[in-house]
């Protein structure tokens, strides 16, 4: 008669404070030293785990690298931002939400150096430009897309095409500013000109794709 064993378990829980720290580790290095500059030693030590540790959470440097991306865009939006609800207030808070969100992620330094850093490195690495785009980028106008059909349902919006018109959101959001901010001129930052540049941005955005008045 053969032995009965019991069930493996799932092994230990993984410590969500170690994720989070190794999360933050690979904001850090990352922009700073470029993709090929970081190894999952560095990442460990500057998150001040263990290098097995760091495997546990993350299975390779690209999985890693994708979730700092991720992990970037969702401290300024997180998924709740892009949910259509009753109650959540008028459809121009909901964007205006959205707007000053996108603005104060694109303008952050951690951003820009990663901006900087895929202009100089993604074209010799397509599969490191994938990873970016899909973690970040593509998140981020999937998501507004899918906000922009969930408020045509809801008659909030009239948008014929919110994958084009997520696109342009978010183009005129970024504004001379962003550009600016890429190649190291000058800016006077988020509080003299954020609010306003958002503003005008809400304006043209709706009196294109408001809903129109019954003739």
């Amino acid at each position: 008669m053969q032995p009965v064993h019991p069930p493996k378990g799932p092994g230990r829980p993984k410590d969500p404070e170690k994720r989070a720290a190794i999360l933050e580790a690979a904001k850090r290095l990352f922009p700073l030293r470029g993709f090929e500059g970081v190894s999952m030693d560095a990442i460990a030590a500057e998150a001040g785990v263990s290098k097995l540790t760091v495997y546990s959470h993350f299975q390779d440097k690209d999985t890693l690298f994708a979730a700092a991306v991720k992990a970037k865009c969702e401290e300024q939006l997180p998924e709740t931002v892009f949910r259509v609800e009753p109650g959540r207030g008028p459809i121009r808070e909901q964007l205006r939400a959205i707007a000053t969100g996108f603005h104060a992620l694109i303008l952050s330094t951690e951003s820009v150096s990663f901006y900087r850093m895929m202009a100089a490195q993604g074209e010799a690495n397509g599969k490191l430009a994938e990873l970016f785009y899909e973690a970040g980028p593509r998140r981020i106008l999937g998501a507004f897309e899918a906000f922009l059909i969930a408020a045509n349902h809801a008659g909030s919006l009239e948008v014929p095409d919110p994958r084009r018109a997520a696109g342009h959101f978010f183009c005129l959001i970024k504004g001379e500013t962003h550009m600016r901010q890429l190649i190291g001129c000058p800016v006077c930052g988020l509080d003299c000109e954020g609010p306003e540049h958002i503003e005008s941005v809400l304006d043209l955005f709706l009196r294109a794709y408001a809903l129109r008045a019954a003739g």
